[in-house]
């Protein structure tokens, strides 16, 4: 599909002494899939299990005052991510696919991508963030209170808010400076960063080392402090006598590990495989959608499950429930 073929079928772009951007781009997506229809239907059902499982996280922690704590604003944190980052991207994936409207408006194009790769590595962040909860928790237990304050943790999300909406604000305002002479057809489900700009026809290099630093900073930092602050917990409950007091710890644990995971084997699999071996475009692209939508799907089954202070809140409410409905009698 050429750019400069279907200038005069196309909107007008938009030119100026230096950069010639097209008015739309045109979603490639998944190709000549049988059956591809049920695909979307499957991620219509995850994406109204991700809004009820993480609408209803957000609600228990709301309402129940024991989970008003500076570990389930981390928590709560997590669950808008995945709620945000589900929205910005699937309704509009079906609506582009389902419905066959692949052409997209640039500046919205921008906007679609800052929002889902935004959510994406907030959700990143946000589990380092609860992997130092769980560090100073058990290394430091007698000053955990002291040091996971209230304040200590809202100062740290918001860094993190602040530091994310920097990069990706950048990352997108960098599209702005390339030149798309060619074609305008992005070879992936949303517009990411990396398959817009290796369209341009000018300089791309400052395109492509914010991609470096992005993918150094949402997902290599992320592991390398996650990886070191459980080596230091394992260092700290091997000092520890008692193994009944070791497991305990380990159940706190387990939440969180499991959430690593689910949001960062997929995209280091992902990635390993597109750069050691041939994977098929449409094999792919269904990896890239799973990797993005589905841990938001489990996060919160996960925490509902694997987390004794949550599941206590829900029977709690639960309970609040029935005496309304026999007073109500």
């Amino acid at each position: 599909m050429s750019y400069l073929s279907n200038m005069n079928t196309l909107p007008a772009s938009i030119f100026n002494s230096t950069f010639v951007r097209p008015a739309e781009f045109y979603l490639g997506g998944f190709y000549n899939i049988p059956h591809v229809k049920y695909y979307y239907v499957f991620l219509c059902f995850v994406y109204i299990m991700t809004v009820l499982g993480n609408g209803f996280l957000l609600s228990v922690i709301y309402k129940v005052k024991t989970l008003h704590s500076p570990k389930y604003i981390i928590v709560f944190n997590l669950a808008f991510t995945d709620l945000c980052g589900s929205t910005a991207l699937i309704p509009k994936l079906l609506d582009t696919f389902l419905f066959n409207r692949r052409y997209i408006v640039y500046e919205a194009c921008l906007a679609y991508m800052f929002f889902v790769l935004l959510f994406t590595s907030l959700q990143s962040w946000t589990l380092v963030t609860m992997a130092y909860d769980r560090l100073i928790a058990i290394c430091f237990p007698l000053r955990y209170h002291s040091i996971i304050t209230t304040k200590s943790v809202v100062v740290i999300l918001l860094c993190c808010w602040m530091f994310m909406v920097g990069i990706t604000a950048t990352s997108a305002g960098f599209i702005n400076r390339l030149s798309f002479c060619s074609s305008i057809e992005i070879k992936s489900f949303f517009c990411d960063h990396g398959p817009i700009y290796q369209l341009a026809c000018n300089d791309k290099s400052y395109s492509y080392i914010l991609a470096t630093i992005a993918l150094i900073v949402v997902m290599c930092i992320p592991l390398i402090l996650i990886f070191s602050s459980y080596v230091c917990i394992a260092i700290a409950l091997s000092r520890t006598i008692s193994r009944e007091e070791r497991l305990r710890a380990l159940e706190t644990c387990t939440s969180h590990l499991i959430l690593v995971a689910i949001f960062f084997l997929p995209f280091v699999g992902t990635n390993v495989a597109v750069l050691t071996s041939y994977i098929h475009p449409n094999a792919r692209i269904i990896n890239s959608t799973l990797t993005f939508t589905v841990p938001s799907l489990l996060n919160p089954i996960i925490y509902s499950l694997k987390t004794e202070e949550v599941r206590n809140a829900i029977k709690k409410l639960c309970r609040r429930a029935k005496m309304r409905n026999i007073n109500a009698k």
